[in-house]
């Protein structure tokens, strides 16, 4: 399982370093894409295998489908860590989710979530007042 949280810095060429713990759940190789909440999503193989078997079962006939698998497949890219345990993360994907000097890396069940710091702070900050209501309203679903 992926959990917490960590902050890192990207250089000048996009690598950042993928932190040990992270490594060892995802493996070799790893897939990265285009998350929501302008973040980025990091899956290890088997994960992503179940996230594109899902996506495939989508009706094709449906608008909303077709965007959604175009949004999540477009910016999917196969990565490993280089000799430092780093990975580069694409300019296109650096550009989507404004990362800049600092990141922060989390851990979330079964993915990696990459947001630029400014960000993961910005959402931190406008959902730790709603958390108990959301919480609320999780209850429903058996949470």
């Amino acid at each position: 399982m992926l959990m917490g949280e960590y902050v890192h810095t990207i250089d000048a060429k996009g690598r950042v370093i993928l932190p040990v713990d992270f490594r060892a759940e995802l493996g070799e190789s790893f897939i990265i894409t285009k998350g929501l909440d302008d973040c980025l999503f990091v899956y290890g193989q088997t994960e992503w295998e179940i996230l594109s078997t899902k996506l495939k079962q989508l009706p094709l006939a449906k608008p909303e489908a077709r965007a959604f698998v175009r949004f999540f497949f477009s910016g999917a890219r196969m990565l490993e860590c280089d000799k430092q345990g780093r990975f580069l993360v694409p300019g296109n994907l650096r550009s989507y989710a404004a990362l800049e000097k600092e990141v922060v890396l989390i851990g979330v069940s079964n993915r990696i979530e990459v947001w630029s710091k400014a960000k993961w702070t910005e959402y931190n900050d406008e959902i730790n007042p709603a958390v108990t209501k959301i919480a609320e309203t999780l209850v429903d679903l058996g949470i």
